[in-house]
């Protein structure tokens, strides 16, 4: 996942969402007490749920969303064959069993995954939800009118690279096999010991192939969770959603749907939402938020009211802002200019920008600083709180620029406080500090994507940002440093042009890896290894913090999402 706001808009975010939304420590609620904020802290049956988010849930198709961990809002109606683990913290970044009675059983060497689906299972209309359904689901995720999810099972699928989806071709995915209706096994191309992450995203839902009307199943999928649409205005911009009677909390032991109802108004703006959840008048009082942050100004305002205090979520989600050097443009292509970049760099000043240290966590690797994903504490080239310039000058002599150089830093007119005016501002500043001139070429938010993400048009020196589809190493070191990830003539993520052969197979061969602890450990390793190139500069890792409403209790916020998990929380 890319981007948070890509989680927020397509999942809660990731999502990541956008994204969506990384932090060493515990990722929960800002105390304990933030639990029982409104009174008792007992959560309760009943009541109606109000989300008040600035992005639609639009193509809510569990073949179009791309989620992580299968999202907030989604998660409600679309249950897959694993899921997170709704818990707080580090806790919360482990995979479980959802549909399935386990999270896949490998075989040897990873290439083959089988599942068996719990009994008792069933859709919103009573009918039993079988392990056809399941590969129907899938492979209606690969026909072009819906597009839009996560690209792995394309990839990883014997024989799928081509494969149109059912409504051009019927006979269907080989590499799918379902022997009775609970029982599914994946063939795949290449060993991949985190299929079960993959699992957890909505294109593993089931969808009865009966009820299938193409672009138009959004408009009410059939529920395999506790929540079923009934109704869906403007795509996404309100969805209402009421019980599945037919959905047993016995077959779940993630979701705890405690609401009645849960209203999705969207289409706010970020200001408004806060103030409202600010205020908890009426419906807003069991309110919440799945995408909007607190901004500076805002979490300044909150700080200094306890009662607000209490009210707000901390969170972090796997997510680095860095800075991007493309090494085929001139001085980027000589190790010692950026290796002086690296230590002029002020990350005190970087993250004032971004909002303060309570909104970003000083960063000095590429991995979010999170157990799952292997972190790896290292500082290769130490710059401090303030930058080192005299040692980046010392660089720059040896690089053959003893009189400074002057270079143009691409980022974002956005103002995200990412990859925004801000952040590049702040660059500029530290680096006059080593003799470097930096000049600022700000474009708009879509320009600026095409620019970095086009092998023909990448800058050389450009902010940038990464977000985790699952909380591993994999999906964060792979896109951005696999050489075989290279993509020519399409939206390209390895910006330094990677292709070192003992990297690419160190991938592969934690790939092949069950034991997701083990895989952490190698992927942290790696982490540390690439980071030596200077082929980034991590600069922080976002803080997310959101508030709710004050009837709303049973708050949970895990490191896989960052953000609160709507699954769990009580507004009675």
């Amino acid at each position: 996942m890319r981007h948070p706001s890509v989680i927020a808009r397509r999942v809660a975010a990731a999502s990541v969402s956008l994204v969506v939304a990384a932090g060493a420590a515990a990722c929960g609620p800002e105390d304990n007490d933030a639990k029982s904020a409104g009174g008792d802290s007992t959560p309760r049956k009943g009541g109606t749920l109000t989300v008040l988010n600035a992005n639609s849930q639009e193509d809510f198709d569990p073949a179009r969303l791309y989620t992580s961990g299968g999202g907030n809002v989604p998660s409600l109606v679309f249950r897959t064959l694993t899921t997170r683990n709704r818990e707080d913290g580090a806790a919360g970044a482990e995979v479980v069993p959802d549909l399935a009675t386990d999270t896949g059983r490998p075989s040897k060497n990873a290439t083959v995954w089988t599942y068996t689906l719990k009994e008792g299972l069933k859709y919103e209309d009573g009918t039993a939800i079988t392990s056809a359904d399941i590969k129907y689901g899938i492979e209606r995720s690969f026909a072009p009118e819906l597009s839009g999810g996560a690209p792995y099972l394309r990839d990883w699928l014997v024989g799928a690279a081509d494969y149109q989806g059912p409504y051009k071709d019927k006979k269907g995915l080989s590499a799918i096999e379902t022997p009775d209706e609970r029982t599914i096994v994946f063939h795949l191309d290449k060993p991949e010991g985190e299929f079960p992450y993959l699992a957890t995203q909505t294109q593993f839902t089931p969808v009865p192939k009966a009820k299938d009307n193409g672009t138009k199943y959004e408009e009410h999928p059939v529920s395999s969770g506790p929540y079923k649409v009934v109704k869906n205005e403007n795509d996404g911009e309100r969805l209402t959603l009421e019980r599945n009677t037919y959905w047993s909390a016995a077959t779940d032991a993630e979701r705890k749907a405690y609401p009645d109802k849960i209203d999705v108004r969207s289409g706010l703006d970020s200001s408004v939402i806060n103030q409202r959840l600010s205020a908890s008048q009426g419906a807003d009082a069991t309110a919440v938020t799945t995408d909007t942050n607190l901004g500076p100004a805002e979490l300044a305002k909150v700080t200094g009211d306890k009662a607000l205090a209490a009210r707000v979520g901390t969170g972090h989600f796997g997510y680095t802002d860095y800075i991007a050097f493309n090494p085929k443009v001139k001085p980027f292509d000589n190790a010692k200019v950026r290796q002086a970049i690296s230590y002029a760099i002020d990350r005190s000043s970087v993250i004032n920008a971004a909002g303060g240290s309570s909104l970003a966590e000083a960063a000095t690797t590429y991995l979010p600083n999170q157990k799952s994903f292997g972190y790896t504490p290292y500082d290769h080239f130490p710059a401090g709180t303030s930058g080192n310039p005299a040692k980046a000058k010392e660089l720059l002599k040896k690089a053959g620029y003893k009189n400074g150089l002057t270079i143009s830093l691409t980022h974002s007119n956005s103002k995200d406080f990412e990859t925004s005016p801000e952040i590049a501002t702040a660059v500029q500043d530290a680096l006059k500090k080593a003799g470097i001139t930096v000049k600022l070429q700000g474009l708009e938010e879509n320009d600026y994507k095409d620019k970095i993400h086009s092998v023909k048009t990448e800058p050389g020196f450009f902010l940038a940002h990464w977000g985790a589809d699952w909380p591993s190493g994999g999906p964060f070191l792979a896109p951005i440093f696999d050489g075989r990830q290279i993509v020519k003539d399409g939206a390209n993520f390895n910006t330094g042009f990677l292709d070192d052969k003992s990297v690419n197979a160190e991938i592969d061969a934690i790939n092949k890896l069950t034991d997701l602890d083990a895989a952490a450990q190698r992927w942290g390793a790696l982490d540390k290894k690439i980071g030596e190139q200077a082929l980034t500069v991590p600069l922080f890792h976002p803080v997310y913090k959101r508030l709710y409403g004050s009837a709303v209790k049973n708050i949970v916020i895990s490191d896989w999402t960052g953000v609160l998990d709507i699954s769990q929380v009580s507004v009675k």
